[in-house]
Formats: structure tokens, sequence, C-alpha cells
């Protein structure tokens, strides 16, 4: 059984004064048994890394910590980029990668995520490789294409065993931050497609470990009807990880789900 993540990307919000009392409302709302079930990620943004990572130690909360973004190149004159070793230095346990606002907004294509995917592993950090197809593209019957795309140039030059340990996020354009959201037979569907090309590519094992999770206006409404789907091993939570009670009802929705599905 593959253990639930529920991770929060915060994008560009919260101060660290913000970070501490949003981190702080998360910690009094959840119990060691949401833990147990579920594993609980934040994304903040880069200014607010190291004050969480300070208030997870101090007040020893059971959250994994995660950047939104890394370069791929270690040191060097990049004015603005943020490397693996620093955010590794922070202990960040994951890192965000492809996702859909910074390949439209930044340029980002699949040899740039490729090789931050690559730079994450090198430093002991676990990528959320991101995929996922537009309105356009789900219309024209070419989201199978474009994940299988996506994620085979991003794991590209890995072996089994990262990939394994890897999570990958099937974020449909059309739903982030749209209120849409796929149904889960949709969600199921395509994340089971997505699996196949990894077990292709890398085999049975791998496909079968791999953290799958769907992001797209996940909401506590939402959590279980998803989870529920086989394929479906938790949510890359956007807006609703603003708000400490509703992204922790998110967590007891995966947690009781889980339970369900064990």
């Amino acid at each position: 059984m593959r253990r639930p993540l529920i991770a929060g990307n915060w994008k560009m919000h919260k101060t660290h004064l913000e970070a501490i009392t949003l981190v702080q409302a998360l910690g009094h709302e959840l119990a060691e048994h949401d833990f147990e079930a579920v594993e609980v990620a934040v994304c903040p943004p880069f200014t607010s890394l190291r004050t969480v990572q300070t208030l997870i130690d101090s007040d020893r909360y059971a959250f994994a910590l995660g950047a939104q973004n890394v370069f791929h190149e270690k040191e060097g004159a990049f004015t603005g980029e943020v490397s693996a070793p620093m955010l590794a230095a922070l202990d960040v346990d994951y890192v965000i990668v492809g996702h859909s606002e910074r390949r439209e907004h930044f340029g980002e294509d699949d040899d740039a995520v490729n090789a931050k995917v690559k730079a994450a592993w090198e430093h002991g950090m676990t990528p959320i490789v991101c995929c996922g197809e537009t309105d356009g593209e789900r219309a024209a019957g070419e989201t199978e294409g474009k994940v299988e795309r996506q994620v085979t140039r991003a794991i590209a030059g890995l072996d089994a065993e990262r990939v394994a340990r890897g999570v990958i996020a099937y974020e449909p354009i059309w739903a982030i931050g749209t209120g849409k959201t796929a149904t889960p037979q949709d969600a199921q569907g395509t994340i089971r497609y997505i699996r196949e090309v990894v077990r292709a590519l890398v085999g049975d094992a791998a496909a079968d470990a791999v953290r799958i999770l769907y992001g797209g206006s996940v909401k506590s409404g939402n959590t279980a009807a998803l989870l529920s789907e086989p394929d479906v091993d938790g949510g890359l939570v956007g807006g609703a990880s603003l708000d400490g009670a509703e992204f922790a009802a998110i967590v007891r929705a995966a947690a009781a789900t889980r339970g369900k599905r064990a």
C-alpha cells in the first residue's frame, strides 16, 4: 500500500510571519494518527523556508518541508536562482518541479525539468514532477500524449530505484485555480495511464511503488472521492492549502479514505 501524500503548494503567498501562523494552525488541527496515515508536506515560498524549517524542528511537527522550485546548477552567476545545495541545507524534503505555471510564465521546457529533477535527487531531495494538459488539449484528445511526453522526458536518465521513490503530480491545467475538478474517474484514468508509462520505461516495481498525486482545485469535499480511486495516491493542493482548517480537513479526509483502502 502506497502511503498517501498531501502536499500544500502555497505558491506566491504568505510572508514568513504569516507562514508561522499557518503552520501553527495546521499543527493544532492535526493529530498524531493523521500523520501516521498520511504524509503531509508544506511548500512555502523561498523566503519562508528557513522560518518553517525552524518551526518544524522546534515544535516537533511531523510535516515534511517542500520547495516550489530549484535551479539545476550548484552555484554560479545566476541572479535570482536558488540551488539544490541551498535547499538541502535547509532540510528540504521535496521540490516541486515542472509546474504548469513555471512552464507557462517562465518558459521552462522538458529539458529544464529533467535537469532540475536530477539536481534534486543528487542532493537528497525528492522531486514532485508535475504534468498535465490544457483545456484545448483535453478537448482534442491529446491528454495521454501530453502527459506521456512530459513524464518520459522528466525521468529520463533516472534508474528504477529513484523513480520508485519519486512523486508525480497529475495537474490538468484547466483545473488549476479555476474551481473545475476532474471527476475521480477522469483522474484515475489519466493517473493509471501515467503509471503504465512508468511501467514501460522502468519496470513493474517502480510503477507499482511511485506515488502519483492529483492536483487541481482539490478541496476537503472532493478528497475522499479522489483518493478512493486505486491509483490516486494523494493531492498537490493549491489555494486550499492556505487555509489551515481546510487543509487539515483535506488531510483528515485522506487519512480516513486510506483506512478504507488498506
